[in-house]
């Protein structure tokens, strides 16, 4: 079988498993808002927050399963996205943080294991700053805490953003969804908006995490290797790993579907292996 066909299979395959695990999602009402979870598994709470654009599926479709075999994986869209609902305001990490601290205590479930995606590691670090009291360790995948944290090149490409430079992907799941391009070209530029607005987290705050905490990238991240290391030696109570790979190619991330690629499953042994120490 060629390359191209062995893609396109497995495209088919998170396609079809998209679609019969949506069948097992809730809504909650959540501070002005509709929010969309999934719950897969069973054993400790492992709370998934996807990336910006994205989807449960197109960032965590190739791991929630291996995920749910040791975990109770709580997975969660957060405000316009997928199948949440959005409110009149815009989107920020804090107000997905008070969603997700919401959510949690509206399935009383007191604390969770956190692990967060590129945006969705922007809202792990806001919940371990301010919501300390309902994490128990957190996983930061591919996010950063500054702007120096990336190249330069990656904060000009926003002020003249479009609709067509977000992944032709992404765009489909969410269309698959909601079949309402005008919802996309909302989601689209209050994510833009949201990071033209990106604001620093400090040192400090950085420190204040007294959560466990695991930075994971790629080598060809977003975030360059060398803010992947200073975050880490900030935290308390960190811990590093750089994979090879770019953004998300190391668990599987939908723009990456190679099903030859074993470093998803490395990645989730490695999540595992941090979330069982005591």
């Amino acid at each position: 079988m060629k390359n191209s066909e062995i893609i396109i299979l497995n495209l088919i395959i998170m396609t079809t498993t998209v679609a019969s695990a949506q069948t097992v999602g809730k809504y909650a009402n959540v501070n002005g808002i509709k929010m969309y979870y999934e719950i897969h598994g069973s054993g400790s709470p492992l709370v998934l927050l996807h990336g910006g654009g994205s989807t449960i599926y197109t960032s965590f479709g190739r791991i929630l399963p291996e995920l749910a075999k040791n975990h109770q994986v709580i997975a969660i869209e957060l405000q316009a996205h997928g199948h949440t609902g959005d409110r009149n305001a815009p989107e920020t990490f804090k107000q997905d943080a008070d969603d997700v601290a919401e959510l949690l205590r509206q399935l009383n479930i007191p604390k969770a294991d956190i692990l967060g995606f590129s945006n969705g590691g922007h809202t792990t670090l806001e919940l371990a700053i301010n919501h300390p009291d309902k994490v128990r360790r957190v996983i930061v995948a591919s996010a950063f805490y500054k702007k120096d944290g990336v190249p330069a090149g990656f904060w000009q490409g926003f002020a003249k953003a479009t609709l067509n430079d977000m992944p032709k992907i992404y765009r489909d799941e969410y269309l698959k969804i909601n079949h309402d391009s005008a919802m996309l070209q909302n989601m689209f530029n209050k994510d833009v908006q949201r990071m033209e607005n990106f604001k620093d987290w400090t040192e400090e705050d950085i420190r204040s995490i007294q959560a466990p905490a695991l930075i994971i990238i790629g080598d060809h991240d977003v975030s360059t290797p060398e803010h992947a290391v200073e975050m880490y030696r900030l935290l308390p109570h960190g811990r590093l790993a750089i994979l090879p790979g770019a953004h998300g190619q190391y668990m599987g991330e939908a723009m990456f579907p190679d099903p030859n690629n074993k470093l998803p499953e490395l990645f989730v042994a490695m999540v595992d292996e941090f979330l069982a120490t005591p």
